[in-house]
């Protein structure tokens, strides 16, 4: 049951890999499906989730945006899909996401900014080069933002990576053929550890995105461990009604076995003094 994260970079070349990679394995394809999701579950257009991930939103926007929404219902789409197995997911934070997992496949596909440019143009009907590489560099950065700012890395960082690859200097069927054989290799062989692995994480997800959904658990805070669907709570809500509700909340989700709740209420000086602030 293979797994492939890729990254998403304007230009690289890296959906023409993930469409023959997928065609090739015979496998599924992360697709638009994921914006259809995450806008339903924030309540906004799907337009402005695109806007917001290629740096494209107005400032106003910006400071609107429900950015932490965005990643937690965003890395249940990821996690949901990978978990099912057998496919390629391009961009969406995959990389990092599921770097833990023993049995994906994390790709980079880059290229020069020049051949970005004039694909760019090239798709624009342009000849305006200058134009099409800002817009590159102003997707890139919107990428490098969004990386750092989720998972503190640094966007690009070939450590990040299984497999680095150059379409200036690797064809689309030459790069298939890599990440083909890379899957192929006993590192990256599936487990019962590392599919357990990636079921407590979904489940995780899941939970967090249950959380952030509910209208009363919206701005809860909690640590939260999952093994074979056994889920322990940790941390710290402000009352009795947050921690029955955090477990309500938890207990209700799909592959979720148990909760030990170990969350402790915050001590009534504290929640005194923050009142008063």
């Amino acid at each position: 049951m293979p797994v492939i994260a890729m990254t998403q970079e304007m230009g690289s070349l890296a959906k023409d890999v993930a469409l023959q990679l997928s065609e090739k394995l015979q496998i599924e394809t992360m697709r638009h499906e994921v914006v259809e999701h995450v806008a339903a579950r924030m309540h906004v257009s799907k337009s402005l989730i695109n806007r917001l991930r290629e740096g494209k939103a107005g400032t106003i926007e910006r400071l609107k945006a429900d950015t932490e929404s965005m990643a937690v219902y965003t890395a249940e789409e990821v996690l949901d899909f990978a978990a099912r197995g057998n496919g390629v997911l391009r961009g969406w934070g995959a990389t990092c996401l599921l770097r833990p997992i023993k049995h994906v496949v994390c790709v980079r596909i880059t290229r020069s900014m020049r051949k970005r440019v004039e694909w760019l143009m090239d798709n624009l009907g342009t000849d305006d080069a200058e134009f099409a590489e800002a817009e590159i560099r102003r997707s890139d950065h919107a990428h490098a933002t969004r990386m750092h700012e989720q998972f503190g890395v640094t966007w690009g960082d070939p450590l990040l990576y299984d497999l680095v690859l150059n379409t200036d200097r690797v064809s689309v069927e030459g790069c298939v053929e890599q990440i083909r054989l890379l899957v192929a290799r006993p590192e990256f062989a599936e487990t019962a550890e590392s599919r357990a692995l990636l079921r407590d994480m979904d489940t995780q997800a899941r939970i967090r995105a249950a959380l952030r959904a509910n209208e009363e658990a919206h701005e809860i805070k909690v640590t939260i461990d999952s093994v074979d669907g056994r889920v322990t709570l940790r941390g710290i809500v402000m009352n009795a009604a947050e921690k029955a509700l955090t477990e309500q909340i938890a207990s209700g989700v799909a592959g979720v076995a148990s909760v030990d709740n170990q969350l402790r209420l915050m001590a009534m000086s504290r929640l005194f003094t923050s009142s008063k602030n």
